[in-house]
C-alpha cells in the first residue's frame, strides 16, 4: 500500500521509494527505505503527518502516493 492510505496511529515501515527524485525529497525529511514511522494524523485532502524520532513531518499527498509502506511487525 502507499503512505496516503495509512490510518492515524498506525506504525508502518517504508518499503519502497520509486525513483531518484522522490527518494531525494524523502531523504531530506529523514525518511528512507527501511525506516519505521508512526502516522500522527491524516488531514482530509491534505498532508499525511508522520513521526520519526520525535520529529513530526508533514508529507504532501502527491509525495505520499509515491511512497510504498507496509504495517510494521516487530
Amino acid at each position: 500500500m502507499t503512505l496516503d492510505k495509512v490510518r492515524k496511529g498506525q506504525i508502518i515501515k517504508i518499503t519502497g521509494i520509486p525513483d531518484e527524485v522522490i527518494r531525494a525529497r524523502a531523504i531530506r525529511f529523514g525518511i528512507s527505505e527501511g525506516s519505521v514511522v508512526a502516522c500522527r494524523e491524516v488531514v482530509p485532502a491534505g498532508p499525511v503527518v508522520i513521526v520519526k524520532n520525535k520529529q513530526e513531518i508533514a508529507i504532501g499527498r502527491s509525495l505520499s502516493r509515491s511512497i510504498m509502506v507496509e504495517p510494521y511487525q516487530k
